[in-house]
């Protein structure tokens, strides 16, 4: 009885969550790192095959092993909040790249995505500081994940900046905290509703923390007991009624807190601050 309900029930939940994803995220799934896009489509065809001829139910148990995690990584899209004018975007398949019009810059800024967040959500939010002058790299990490992020050579290829700032939204900011650590070209740290996993309170780096004060992830109370891991001149801002969400451009968030400023008035103090940690 068993391998009758497994011979239906186990490749058309393959294809299913294969099918739903893709249904409902394609745009964000397209745009990201290629990891989750091809883990979708072994999954869902093996899933299809299985529909259509039978096979031996060992062929079948990773696949399904993989139904629950690919559902849950099923990402936040980005809204379609239009960017600042004046920036180029150079869209690749493990980074987008924002360029001001004008001038050539020296400040650089890599950015490294949230949990389950469609790298695009914060291309509004960083083009505006890119805009006033500076380069942002916006990591795009296999299966949205920051701290799965190749970062080997990720600065080689603009040797024309001269000070590079490594920054991050929730645990993108401990993939950020990761790479200030490990790159001596790396002379700051922008923490968005973040903190770091390892002590950097003897390291030379410019930190500085914004996080929220109704922020239902990295609250700001996590925020005050890791400062023992950052330098004793970080500075510190938090910006009054922010939820975690609004450091990006994707809508709400379940296990979020509840705002009570507007989203707009949020992200220009965000901005501000993080364009005065870059010195812009």
């Amino acid at each position: 009885m068993l391998k009758k309900v497994a011979r239906w029930v186990a490749p058309g939940a393959c294809a299913a969550v294969a099918v739903w994803v893709l249904a409902t995220r394609w745009g964000s799934v397209l745009s990201a790192h290629p990891a989750y896009l091809v883990l979708l489509l072994a999954v869902g065809a093996e899933g299809l095959l299985g529909l259509i001829r039978p096979v031996r139910f060992r062929w079948l148990v990773l696949p399904l092993v993989l139904v629950v995690p690919l559902a849950w990584l099923r990402p936040f899209p980005a809204d379609g909040t239009p960017l600042a004018a004046g920036v180029q975007v150079v869209d690749r398949w493990d980074s987008i790249e924002l360029r001001p019009e004008r001038g050539t810059p020296t400040e650089g800024l890599v950015f490294f995505q949230g949990a389950r967040v469609d790298a695009r959500a914060y291309l509004p939010l960083l083009s505006r500081v890119a805009e006033r002058g500076a380069l942002v790299v916006v990591v795009k990490a296999p299966l949205d994940f920051a701290v799965l992020a190749p970062t080997s050579g990720l600065l080689d290829e603009h040797p024309w900046i001269t000070r590079w700032t490594s920054a991050g939204h929730s645990l993108g900011g401990v993939a950020a905290s990761s790479f200030a650590a490990d790159d001596d070209r790396v002379r700051g740290l922008l923490l968005w509703a973040s903190y770091p996993s390892q002590d950097l309170s003897g390291r030379d780096l410019d930190v500085t923390s914004i996080s929220g004060d109704r922020v239902g992830f990295s609250s700001p109370q996590v925020v005050l007991d890791k400062r023992p891991l950052l330098p004793s001149d970080t500075r510190y801002e938090v910006v009054p009624g922010a939820v975690h969400a609004f450091f990006g451009d994707y809508g709400p968030q379940p296990g979020d807190g509840e705002p009570s400023t507007g989203r707009a008035n949020a992200q220009d103090r965000i901005v501000e601050v993080s364009a005065e940690a870059l010195g812009l």
